[in-house]
């Protein structure tokens, strides 16, 4: 008797085979693969109101986001936040929005992103690693992209969040909605998550470097570098003990090491405060004033805890955050883009799939 036929598999694939020992009868399957999939935050599909507030409604109804109980926090949600937010989100958005692809600049960079690693990845294990990416909040989701490598036949599936530094509301949520997927599948591939590379040689490399084109292009050499990585709750850091904010400390002393440089010129700080907790501080919007009031009229600003550029970076960081820097007084102001697909980036994500794909391929 033959084996039943899975749902999930494509048996029309082009290099569907039939197992080796198996009986006659035995339906062609997909060859064997190992997948790769990227994930990033999320991005709305439009800049309208009901797309932005779909986007904001799945990203602030998580739990590992805001993590009120659900019957104090969803009537604000739906009464209050998401009938005013989605306009000034949308706008946010609008400031931004690729118009030429119509989609986000973070759906564009992880394009690119994925394709660069498509190509490094096929230079070295051929046809046997299929790459692709999905977005926590959004589309392509999770599940969709999860249930395509399951069909075209990965048996193993690596899950890479591409956030440096570990984080509760990044990176955990990120490999929840992952095991949530698996948990559909009745073949359920073997799984592994890349764990936080803030620490890793090759990414410090990629920062320092674009750090260091920045600076030499300046027309002015900045006072000092702000480091500005998305903020969280602090009570996320002293109750649950979240290692976040350790990680973003220790990624900006390893870039100053790298660096050369001493602890006037660099700092760090977090951006990104929501709602009427302490969040972790120095806040960068204030922090920027700060510097321009005392003196340091020239400043450069990176976001470290981005691997891609996004809203929090293109229109928070550079336009808000340099307002009040310019408000204070400041004079320059130079945003250092995200390492995007830069070679030295891609070279560096490049590095921790092989390292965890070990055994593997």
């Amino acid at each position: 008797m033959g084996l039943m036929k899975p749902s999930r598999l494509n048996f029309d694939a082009p290099d569907a085979v039939c197992p080796m020992h198996a009986q006659k009868d035995h339906p062609k399957i997909p060859k064997e693969k190992v997948g790769v999939l990227l994930a990033n935050l999320g991005t709305p599909d439009n800049t309208d109101y009901r797309s932005m507030r779909r986007y904001l409604n799945e990203f602030l109804s998580d739990k590992r986001v805001i993590d009120y109980p659900s019957w104090k926090w969803q009537p604000i949600l739906q009464g209050i936040v998401l009938s005013i937010r989605p306009f000034k989100s949308g706008a946010a958005y609008r400031s931004i929005w690729n118009n030429e692809a119509d989609e986000s600049p973070l759906m564009t960079i992880t394009k690119d992103q994925v394709a660069a690693i498509k190509t490094a990845l096929a230079a070295e294990y051929g046809d046997s690693v299929m790459v692709d990416f999905c977005m926590r909040y959004g589309n392509p989701s999770t599940k969709s992209k999860v249930e395509k490598l399951v069909a075209a036949g990965c048996t193993k599936i690596l899950f890479f969040p591409l956030y440096p530094q570990y984080a509760g509301a990044t990176t955990a949520t990120a490999n929840d909605e992952f095991f949530r997927a698996l948990m559909a599948e009745n073949w359920q591939p073997a799984a592994r998550t890349v764990p936080p590379y803030f620490d890793e040689p090759a990414y410090i490399e990629a920062l320092a470097d674009s750090v260091e084109r920045a600076y030499a292009s300046a027309e002015r050499k900045p006072d000092i570098l702000i480091c500005s990585y998305h903020g969280l709750p602090e009570r996320y850091l002293k109750e649950g003990g979240d290692p976040y904010h350790c990680q973003c400390r220790k990624t900006t002393r390893l870039l100053k090491e790298r660096l050369g440089w001493d602890d006037t010129q660099i700092m760090t700080t977090f951006q990104s405060k929501f709602g009427p907790e302490e969040w972790l501080q120095p806040y960068t919007v204030e922090e920027v004033a700060r510097q321009a009031e005392s003196g340091n009229k020239s400043i450069a600003v990176c976001a470290p805890a981005f691997s891609a550029d996004c809203i929090e970076t293109l229109e928070e960081i550079n336009e808000e955050i340099k307002e009040s820097f310019e408000h204070a007084g400041g004079e320059e102001f130079l945003y250092i883009p995200c390492l995007n697909a830069d070679p030295l980036h891609i070279d560096a994500l490049v590095g921790q799939i092989r390292k965890n794909l070990s055994g593997w391929v």
